[in-house]
């Protein structure tokens, strides 16, 4: 298993990054708010975990340890693979993630696009006794690395929801009133302000 990896950031796109690793360019799956860390060009690091299929090797990163881990719990559960487990975290930090599954909150899971009523039934069901602690920071940092943005946040924005398979027209009115909520003055937050986003939209849908 490739644990992490720690490089230089040698090109972005909405749904992952490659990172250059002793001369060899890795490609990485990222979810939106782990490549709004990372900037181009600078070194970082990403705890990974390597899905293996018959026919592919996917290679998905996280802005730390936990959130691997928690990747790799969510994938444990009926029905959750790979793509929805790192959707969830796009939507919600880990902590919150854990305290929706340990109390269970459904309205919180089915905010996750590809989530229903049942589907967080049974991941509550599934994984609440093995969830482990709700408590700690909400915002993951990448260690080793630079966490400034990449881009104007509105274009990481519209750039990671496309990548999530929103329209041009949905991302737009989400990052609208995202903006809106966004008080004067505050540096933004763009995983937070990414969330918002997907959760507006799942709502919409």
């Amino acid at each position: 298993m490739i644990a992490s990896v720690r490089g230089t950031v040698a090109a972005l796109a909405p749904d992952g990054a490659v990172v250059e690793v002793g001369g060899v360019g890795l490609a990485v799956s990222c979810s939106p708010g782990t490549l709004a860390r990372l900037r181009l060009g600078e070194q970082a690091r990403l705890a990974t975990s390597l899905v293996v299929r018959e026919d592919s090797l996917t290679l998905y990163g996280f802005a730390d340890d936990d959130e691997r881990a928690l990747f790799e719990l969510l994938q444990t559960a009926n029905g959750v693979g790979p793509k929805l487990a790192q959707t969830m975290l796009a939507v919600h930090p880990p902590r919150e993630l854990r305290r929706a599954i340990a109390t269970s909150d459904y309205p919180t899971l089915v905010a996750v696009p590809g989530i229903g009523r049942k589907g967080a039934e049974r991941i509550v069901l599934e994984l609440r006794d093995r969830i482990g602690a709700v408590d700690g920071s909400d915002d993951a940092v990448l260690t080793g690395g630079s966490v400034a943005a990449v881009a104007p946040w509105r274009d990481q924005l519209a750039h990671a929801l496309a990548g999530l398979g929103f329209s041009g027209k949905e991302s737009g009115e989400a990052i609208e009133v995202v903006a809106a909520e966004q008080p004067d003055g505050v540096a933004p937050d763009v995983a937070a302000l990414l969330r918002r986003s997907i959760q507006l939209l799942g709502r919409t849908r």
